[in-house]
């Protein structure tokens, strides 16, 4: 049976995206809340919107909420391979491998960071929707390396600020293919959905301000190694600006990558490392800093660019 659900539009989300307002909102995942919105179960002062429109403070949205897929939900879990590199009361820092989403969603059947967390006894006491406790950053699922997670209201809520505000030192490496000219530069484009694939994000006009900055380590035959710092976080944003610049990172057919050369690196995902997180500690005031290794499969493909 379904349920009619009506909210106003509070300060704080004006300008937001419409599926992003209403999961906030009503505490559903993005996904649940655009797939109401494309069936047209969504009006917003009377007339239905489209998922990419933006909600108005004040706004009366009213929600039509019909039998519901089931929410994603935190299984606890032990994860191979995902190491703990810092904890206390407050946040805890893990070491990401491939093929891990940061949290729970629908349409993913793999571990989770929260679902390791869960299994491992930790406990995380923050606000939002329950499969996405504590989280303050993501990596995408093909991405490894460092994330921190708030176990605590209080961190949460000073880590999101600070990420907000560009106070976080996120360094990656990436091997990109061919030589990005000038070795050293900055990429600003806004970044937003891609018109065609779901899955994918693309540069847009009415997209997330979005600015990343690299500079080369390394370069070898066909590939440079870059070390790449973001300023802000949007979902794919180093693989969509280093695309952009016509230097995808290698595996990644996803964004243009060459799946030939992939297969001579012995690479599976995009060669994207998360090596280093540096901010500071939301209750101590401390400056954290730390770094990741280079896991096995993107050092064996390193060696194989080594040799040329």
């Amino acid at each position: 049976m379904a349920e009619h659900r009506v909210v106003l539009v509070p300060d704080g989300l004006e300008g937001e995206r419409a599926d992003a307002a209403m999961a906030r909102m009503l505490g559903l995942s993005r996904s649940r809340s655009a797939e109401l919105i494309g069936r047209g179960l969504v009006q917003m002062d009377g007339a239905t919107i489209a998922k990419s429109d933006r909600v108005s403070a004040g706004a009366m949205l009213e929600v039509d909420l019909d039998e519901a897929p089931r929410e994603a939900s935190v299984v606890p879990e032990t994860v191979s391979g995902l190491r703990i590199v810092y904890d206390d009361d407050d946040i805890v820092v893990v070491d990401k491998p491939v093929w891990v989403a940061a949290h729970p969603s629908l349409g993913w059947t793999g571990p989770s960071v929260l679902g390791h967390l869960a299994g491992a006894g930790f406990r995380i006491s923050t606000s939002g929707v329950p499969e996405r406790q504590g989280i303050v950053q993501r990596l995408d699922v093909g991405t490894s390396g460092l994330m921190v997670v708030a176990k605590s209201e209080r961190a949460y809520t000073v880590l999101k600020r600070a990420f907000k505000s560009r106070t976080v030192d996120k360094t990656y490496h990436a091997l990109v293919q061919g030589h990005p000219d000038p070795f050293t530069g900055t990429i600003d484009a806004p970044i937003g959905r891609h018109p065609g694939p779901e899955y994918k994000m693309a540069i847009t006009a009415d997209g997330r301000p979005s600015v990343t900055h690299y500079d080369t380590i390394d370069a070898h035959i066909g590939t440079t190694l870059l070390e790449i710092k973001l300023e802000t976080g949007r979902t794919h944003q180093i693989r969509v600006h280093m695309a952009a610049i016509k230097h995808p990172c290698a595996g990644d057919p996803t964004y243009g990558a060459d799946p030939v050369m992939a297969a001579r690196l012995g690479l599976e995902r995009q060669w994207l490392h998360a090596v280093r997180l540096g901010f500071t500690h939301p209750t101590t005031g401390d400056q954290i800093e730390l770094t990741s290794p280079y896991p096995a499969d993107l050092e064996h493909a390193l060696e194989v660019v080594r040799r040329g």
